[in-house]
């Protein structure tokens, strides 16, 4: 278990985002290098006990099955009310060497249900912890080599299926988490351009979508415009912040790669009245996953302050004679002197 020192500030205050993340965030990891992992294994019980030793974190999208499978969604819930958490959201793993041929894109129908099935009995484990969301990552589903597969039924087999789901659970969301590759070389759902328009081909109200900051990044994105697009079809749910190289889905710490970009981010769901939960999709590989995830919540709340700090009337002139290096300039007034302040407080 934990041998943080706990800071119970699992409250916001006035005013200020809730912060959340990914349970997997105080996972341990392996990689194709590394499959011995990176540290001791952990249960979802370890993981939410860390998650609660943060001490700024108000609630957490779990995996589904509980890792590592034998665990009752009674345990998560006592688990989940002891560290003073709450369960936004479920994410199905439908994505694992069982559907390596395609989860809702399977070319064999038993399989595809299987899938669909899964991600139905996600949802009723989130009906049960009180979900906002079912997180829908279809990693597998897409295609490798060109002549593949024909794109059309692939298309119309994703969009299918999740709108039987959303329609078996109109009490329940379902957001997408787009990603451009990996497992897969092309993923159907793979920009926020693609996955609006399935959203639209759907006909549904509940389904809409998870801005992966980093996947957007590498997906080739200005994140800021993907979220203003998402926001101004009613369609932007949730988001999970980090960061990256732009050449992989690295899930770095919020902020240590593309500060300006993050911030403008950032800016762009506040300018637009989002309101939703500002929440960690890091993976500290090599970082103490608390310290990781203080740091990121660190820096997003310095976001939030220079949000306060940011000239908006000096700021609309400059964009609308589109004068770069004057919006730049503004922008970074505000940004240096909250993280100046933020450094300065007491970890």
């Amino acid at each position: 278990m934990s041998t943080h020192p706990r800071i119970d500030i699992h409250s916001p205050s006035p005013g200020e985002p809730v912060y959340g993340a990914g349970v997997w965030h105080f996972a341990t990891y392996v990689d194709r290098y590394a499959t011995d992992g990176y540290g001791e294994p952990r249960t979802v019980l370890d993981a939410i006990a860390l998650a609660g030793a943060v001490g700024d974190l108000s609630v957490l999208d779990l995996n589904w099955p509980f890792p590592p499978g034998d665990i009752s969604t009674a345990e998560v819930r006592d688990a989940l009310a002891e560290q003073k958490l709450r369960a936004i959201a479920v994410t199905p793993e439908f994505y694992t060497g069982r559907f390596a041929r395609g989860g809702f894109t399977n070319p064999d129908p038993a399989v595809r249900r299987q899938a669909i099935d899964l991600v139905a009995a996600s949802a009723e484990v989130g009906r049960e912890l009180g979900v906002e969301y079912v997180k829908i990552w279809p990693g597998q589903d897409g295609y490798d080599y060109p002549f593949q597969a024909d794109y059309t039924d692939l298309w119309a087999k994703s969009v299918g299926a999740l709108r039987e789901l959303a329609q078996a659970f109109p009490d329940l969301n379902f957001a997408i988490e787009y990603k451009p590759r990996e497992p897969r070389n092309r993923m159907v759902f793979s920009s926020v351009a693609r996955t609006l328009l399935a959203i639209e081909d759907m006909g549904v109200d509940n389904v809409g979508v998870l801005l992966d900051f980093g996947h957007s990044l590498y997906g080739g994105e200005t994140p800021a415009e993907a979220a203003r697009m998402a926001i101004a079809r009613s369609k932007l749910f949730a988001i999970d912040v980090n960061d990256n190289f732009r050449g992989w889905d690295d899930d770095m710490v919020v902020g240590s790669v593309h500060l300006l970009e993050t911030f403008e981010f950032f800016f762009a769901l506040h300018d637009a009245g989002w309101e939703g939960v500002w929440q960690l999709d890091q993976f500290p590989f090599r970082e103490d996953p608390v310290e990781a995830a203080r740091a990121g919540i660190r820096t997003m709340r310095a976001f939030h302050r220079a949000l306060g700090y940011l000239d908006r009337d000096a700021l609309a002139a400059a964009q609308a004679s589109q004068d770069a290096l004057g919006a730049q300039r503004i922008a970074k007034r505000a940004l240096f002197r909250a993280l100046a302040e933020s450094e300065s407080e007491p970890a």
